[in-house]
């Protein structure tokens, strides 16, 4: 005690230990401030897709968009009401991804529109890796076909429950500007995929802006309208500066989007085959200067087209994007690998006139360099397909396009080289609606050779010494001959008396034939100098110049290349006796060797097998899809189902380890606790301070079939009694504890018994009582 002044003033005693400074709680926030900034949130992200609208077309893309941001603000409320926690949010968000999705995302997969079928979880599988690729490189709008609006559907979804998850939580700088950098990011992303309407967009971010503003400041309790006025006429500068300013600040520069500058991916199945236009070539372009190819070797020709698939009506390239097929056209570097050996060249192409999308090339190309003021454009849409050597121009190529090709020239094998070489292993797809005749003649014409390249020799030369050349241009003077190369054409040229057609028919009747001797063929289309222009340093090719040939796969060779169509002059005007159409052999075969023991055939192979003839079906088994498909479902479900395992492991081994303690009276009080945190776990918290009698009353209301009574004396008589319990009194209290646990499993509804068997509670109870004492003793340590 003190005296000042007069006074006296008591001080407090000083004790030995510092009482530790009371900590602010923080009052949680009201429930309707969180569904406010869930509903916020969702409001801007709603907004930031609108510029996706265009791309998909508006009624195709508005289920997508307001589904999606609808499901995620159900579930963003209620996981911030509820307080779930993260693995809860993330494994909701899927289920409503995978059950929704497929209505919303991928109408056209379910059924009657709404219910989910295997392959909607595939497309939604797909979709959430493909679709972005789709939005950007396929021309608007898009519809609701294929999987595409999985791209919007997606970005509605995560960024709505994202954001309003952020919101919910305490006030704090940072994560307001998390919050509303959400609907900003989906903005720039749905500008980046959307079109060039610029004023929409603008008009969109200044709104955004705007309702971001107004929440920020009120979740910071910094809002104060005095007036509703002051309120528009902000929202009204914030729109009308943005929509004013923008064009100004951005002058007649177009706005910046993906499919701008992404060139479509090549997909030969938009385009006609290159052999049906063939005779346009002869008709209207004869004497028209196509193109101009300087530093072409001798012997050298220039390929346009390479098409393997044979559909009955039209030879193309393969459409279905094999890998190693004809119809996979990728990007390439400056250099393209290839392990043919041949003589390497340098030629140059200068395009005068030829259209389409088909690029000249020579030989294997290994690298191609485009010169002019088009170069940029060309190298982002050149496309160069390695199975057949042939590159496009998605763009088409244009009148004055110059580049300059390095390439490989095999050297072509005769048939001395070629000896008993086997066909080669490639990828070559079945033709599909091949007629019976050519089977026929194709058995007739190779029955006598004894390899295969005897075979493709005497095929080539049957249809080349017996067959008449024309047109069928009659205003020319051409002896009557139809166009086309389908299924009918070639029956009716390897049928007619008289055989007649140019390079179209020819070349798919040899690839044809080949094929049904098990020889891969593929059919080219090109330009070929003629005699006189064969060796100049520069070649200028008319459609004079066209030409189609077939060539065939060796082992060990590669593709070699056949020429069946007949001359110019083999007309039939021009032959008063017809040439003989049944095939001759073509060489004098040797004596055979003294015939082995017959053995019956088990097939007839003098017939034709017209059933190869159709497409067949494919019975295999995909592996990889299904492989992928199960890891997409499994994976998922898996972090969906370990939480709740872990939980459940967690306490079966809290189970044992309290009933195969070493002292007895543990495992006495151990199945005391055990009862209490089954109860507890299912809604039935023991009082703080209870004694066991008054605890075992609380258990009696909620649960009358549990001998609550029985266990608390019997757990208090193990506890204070001064003997140790003997091992047969702890056998028989773990049976009524297990009957005890049983009675509460067995209580409410299926849903309350699911919950209390997977619910956190007894564990995280158990975490905060262990660390109780740490912190007194933390409190009471001196100074």
């Amino acid at each position: 005690m003190t005296t000042t002044s007069g006074s006296t003033v008591t001080r407090p005693a000083v004790s030995g230990a510092r009482r530790p400074p009371a900590r602010l709680r923080v009052p949680a926030r009201p429930t309707s401030h969180k569904i406010v900034d869930a509903v916020v949130v969702a409001v801007t992200v709603l907004l930031a897709l609108v510029p996706l609208l265009p791309v998909f077309g508006v009624a195709a893309a508005l289920p997508a968009v307001v589904g999606g941001v609808t499901i995620g603000l159900v579930i963003a409320i209620a996981a911030v009401v509820r307080s779930w926690p993260v693995m809860n949010t993330i494994a909701t968000v899927f289920i409503a991804y995978v059950g929704l999705g497929g209505a919303l995302a991928a109408p056209s997969t379910t059924v009657a529109g709404v219910v989910p079928t295997l392959t909607t979880l595939v497309a939604l599988g797909e979709g959430a890796v493909s679709a972005w690729k789709q939005v950007i490189t396929l021309e608007p709008p898009l519809g609701t076909a294929g999987n595409a609006l999985v791209a919007p559907f997606v970005l509605g979804l995560a960024g709505t429950v994202v954001g309003g998850v952020l919101a919910a939580g305490r006030r704090h700088g940072a994560r307001i500007a998390a919050v509303a950098a959400v609907p900003v990011v989906v903005l720039v992303l749905s500008i980046l995929l959307g079109t060039v309407e610029r004023m929409l967009a603008t008009v969109i971010g200044a709104s955004i802006a705007a309702v971001l503003l107004v929440w920020a400041a009120w979740r910071v309790g910094q809002w104060r309208p005095r007036r509703h006025a002051s309120l528009a006429f902000m929202a009204v500068v914030a729109i009308a500066g943005g929509v004013v300013l923008a064009p100004v600040v951005a002058g007649d520069t177009p706005r910046f989007v993906l499919r701008s500058v992404i060139v479509p991916p090549f997909d030969p199945r938009d385009h006609t085959s290159p052999l049906s236009a063939y005779r346009t070539y002869f008709k209207d372009l004869k004497e028209t200067d196509l193109l101009t190819v300087s530093g072409l070797p001798e012997g050298g020709v220039v390929r346009l087209a390479t098409m393997d698939s044979f559909d009955g009506v039209v030879w193309n390239v393969l459409g279905d994007g094999e890998p190693d097929g004809s119809g996979s056209f990728r990007k390439v570097g400056d250099d393209i690998p290839t392990t043919l050996a041949g003589e390497r060249v340098e030629v140059e192409v200068d395009n005068l006139a030829l259209s389409g999308v088909w690029m000249p090339t020579v030989g294997q190309t290994t690298g191609v360099q485009f010169l002019g003021s088009s170069a940029q454009d060309s190298v982002r849409g050149f496309r160069f397909n390695d199975a057949t050597g042939t590159g496009v121009l998605v763009q088409g190529i244009a009148t004055g396009q110059r580049y300059t090709l390095d390439a490989v020239i095999p050297e072509v094998p005769t048939d001395e080289e070629l000896g008993t070489a086997p066909p080669a292993d490639v990828v070559v797809p079945d033709p599909v609606g091949v007629p019976d005749i050519v089977a026929n003649r194709s058995t007739e014409v190779g029955q006598n050779a004894t390899t295969a390249a005897l075979v493709s020799r005497a095929i080539e030369a049957y249809l080349h010494d017996t067959g008449f050349f024309s047109h069928g241009l009659e205003a020319a003077g051409d002896y009557p001959s139809y166009s086309g190369h389908g299924a009918a054409r070639i029956a009716q040229l390897l049928g007619d008396p008289v055989m007649v057609g140019d390079a179209e028919q020819y070349a798919s009747a040899m690839a044809l034939m080949v094929s049904q001797q098990g020889l891969p063929a593929r059919v080219v289309m090109g330009f070929v100098p003629t005699e006189d222009q064969d060796g100049d340093p520069e070649i200028t090719f008319t459609g004079d110049n066209v030409q189609a040939w077939v060539e065939v796969a060796y082992d060990g060779f590669g593709w070699v290349p056949y020429y069946p169509t007949p001359p110019t002059s083999q007309t039939p005007q021009e032959n008063d006796d017809p040439i003989e159409k049944e095939p001759q052999p073509q060489v004098v075969q040797p004596p055979p060797p003294p015939a082995d023991p017959v053995v019956p055939p088990t097939e007839d192979d003098e017939e034709p097998n017209v059933d190869s003839n159709l497409e067949k079906d494919d019975q295999g088994i995909d592996v990889l899809r299904v492989v992928a498909i199960t890891v997409a479902i499994a994976v998922p479900l898996l972090l969906i189902l370990l939480p709740p395992l872990l939980v459940i492991a967690a306490k079966e081994r809290r189970r044992r380890r309290r009933q195969q303690a070493a002292d007895p009276v543990e495992r006495i009080s151990g199945g005391w606790q055990e009862v209490l945190d089954t109860a507890l776990d299912h809604g039935t918290p023991a009082p703080a301070d209870g004694t066991r009698r008054e605890t075992a009353h609380t258990l009696l209301a909620a649960y009358p079939g549990v001998r609550a009574a029985t266990l608390a004396e019997e757990a208090d008589a193990a506890v204070f009694a001064g003997g140790q319990p003997t091992d047969v009194q702890v056998e028989r209290y773990w049976e009524v504890v297990e009957r005890s646990v049983t009675e509460i499993r067995s209580g409410g509804t299926a849903w309350g018994r699911a919950r209390g068997r997977v619910s956190r509670a007894s564990l995280t109870a158990h975490r905060r009582r262990d660390r109780a004492p740490r912190r007194r003793r933390t409190l009471r340590r001196p100074r």
